[in-house]
């Protein structure tokens, strides 16, 4: 049975590029602008605030874990008054170093492992668009253990550490989104794998991207009648089951086109077209170019990077 949150996170493919340790004692707030990759933070010991632009403030504790797919402008703070010092969040990253904030001698209140990561996707845009804008994951005691190795790991510098942390931001990852499912979830990809219905339609169009689904034999798979089906994807998803299932074709082509040397009609039959032309046309009205400019395009980018 095809597994649609561990297929998103393959095709995804996260990789860790920058974590820090971070510890704020007494008065101290920091505020940084909207940055667009996925930040996360892992509160090692101790409290603080975190305030997402859109979001109600929360409290982390020794243990939470917030993921922040697109990561908005956001305060970070103790819980004593102080003014937000203004920071970019591309401009201060010096890797190793740890960064105190507040008073600065003395025991921290809080200690945190924060950073970010990069989608290696040429979709994630349109699959973060289908996440919360913020994960705060609170009394999970598996994201807790990874939590705390993960500050274990990032405070040593022992040989295999950067490729530790990947792993374990992908791990950190997979449950952050486990953990998310739930009728309360914004309308998206998670709060869709919550409804058993709507599940097992995303696990049909996951499974058989390449079969030619109409609305009716998706309704059918859930147990639903067409309209109602219809719209209870659409509402508990967020998109429309066709708009659907042309965006996720067109992901997995994307990382085909990037990823493999195969014909254009193989990479079309793969993604449920009839013919390499066919598929060339909504590949060029979806991406706004051709597939092999595309690939192209995708591979001198590999090449550079």
């Amino acid at each position: 049975m095809s597994d649609p949150l561990a297929q998103v996170i393959e095709l995804l493919r996260p990789r860790i590029v920058f974590s820090k340790g971070i510890t704020g004692a007494g008065r101290w707030a920091v505020s940084y602008s909207e940055f667009g990759h996925p930040g996360f933070c892992a509160v090692i010991e101790g409290q603080c605030r975190i305030a997402v632009a859109g979001e109600q403030p929360v409290v982390l504790n020794a243990g939470d874990f917030v993921l922040l797919p697109a990561t908005p402008a956001f305060t970070m703070s103790g819980f004593l008054p102080a003014m937000p010092r203004q920071l970019d969040p591309e401009a201060a990253q010096t890797p190793g170093e740890e960064v105190r904030h507040g008073r600065a001698d003395g025991p921290a209140d809080v200690r945190l492992q924060g950073g970010y990561f990069i989608f290696d996707s040429p979709d994630a845009a349109l699959i973060v668009s289908l996440l919360p804008t913020m994960i705060h994951i609170h009394g999970d005691e598996r994201l807790a253990t990874l939590v705390r190795l993960f500050g274990d790991e990032a405070s040593r510098q022992q040989a295999g550490r950067d490729l530790a942390l990947a792993r374990l931001v992908e791990l950190l990852l997979i449950e952050s989104l486990r953990a998310t499912q739930g009728e309360d979830t914004p309308a998206g990809l998670l709060r869709g794998l919550s409804d058993g219905r709507i599940a097992e339609a995303l696990r049909q169009i996951h499974g058989d991207p390449q079969r030619s689904w109409t609305v009716e034999a998706l309704g059918r798979k859930a147990g639903l009648s067409r309209s109602a089906f219809f719209d209870r994807f659409t509402r508990t998803v967020g998109l429309r089951p066709m708009e659907y299932l042309l965006a996720w074709r067109m992901a997995i082509a994307k990382d085909l086109l990037r990823r493999e040397r195969i014909p254009l009609d193989e990479v079309a039959r793969r993604v449920g077209y009839g013919s390499a032309s066919t598929f060339s046309t909504a590949f060029s009205r979806h991406a706004g170019q051709p597939p092999g400019r595309f690939a192209r395009a995708a591979k001198d980018k590999d090449l550079t990077s």
